[in-house]
């Protein structure tokens, strides 16, 4: 998993509340296992019509956000279906942050799995942030997950809390596997010593 320390980019304002998982990636998509290749069909049924055209209204169809590596969204972001492809299709997109002031739990948890950083801030900030990607390409927000600080375009900087295990995954690069790979040596030990001890459980 991707490191996230520092991230400066251009922030996506989607002033929508209740987004849930089948707006950011539809049932149709989720045939893959593979976590690469489903940013081109992220909010697919807003982004495009009924022929396969972009809808130029969608906020990540305008030239200025057409990049955006940070969405600004609204209350309880992520909600619905538990699918893991979510999460996937922003990461592939180039979203590596979400803003919002709620997230249904599961997605949050999955975020976190996935390198991307989900951030919970009040509803006043939230609107300030807002504020600040509806400026397009001069919406350029820095994310320091060391210091914990959002820092917006006009210098300003709104602090955010987050539990101090999953920040240090996140630094890390560390998923599930990446967790399990850390205890390698205790592993391999107990496994040898299980060997010794109980033979016939290798035989």
């Amino acid at each position: 998993m991707e490191k996230f320390k520092t991230v400066t980019g251009v922030a996506a304002p989607l002033a929508m509340i209740n987004v849930d998982t089948d707006k950011i990636i539809p049932k149709q998509f989720l045939k893959t296992i593979k976590r690469t290749g489903l940013g081109k069909s992220l909010f697919f049924e807003m982004r495009y019509d009924d022929d396969g055209n972009e809808n130029p209204d969608f906020v990540l169809n305008k030239p200025a956000y057409r990049k955006a590596s940070i969405l600004v969204a609204g209350d309880n972001f992520g909600c619905g279906s538990s699918r893991e492809h979510a999460p996937w299709a922003l990461l592939d997109f180039g979203i590596r942050c979400v803003i919002s002031t709620s997230f249904a739990d599961i997605f949050y948890n999955n975020c976190f799995k996935n390198g991307i950083l989900p951030i919970k801030l009040s509803p006043e900030d939230v609107d300030k942030l807002m504020e600040d990607a509806d400026r397009g390409a001069n919406a350029t927000v820095t994310i320091d997950l060391e210091n914990q600080v959002i820092t917006g375009p006009d210098g300003g900087s709104i602090e955010f809390d987050l539990d101090p295990f999953r920040k240090r995954c996140l630094i890390e690069g560390l998923d599930d596997v990446g967790q399990t790979l850390e205890k390698a040596e205790k592993i391999d030990a107990f496994e040898e010593s299980r060997r010794l001890s109980q033979p016939w459980l290798s035989a």
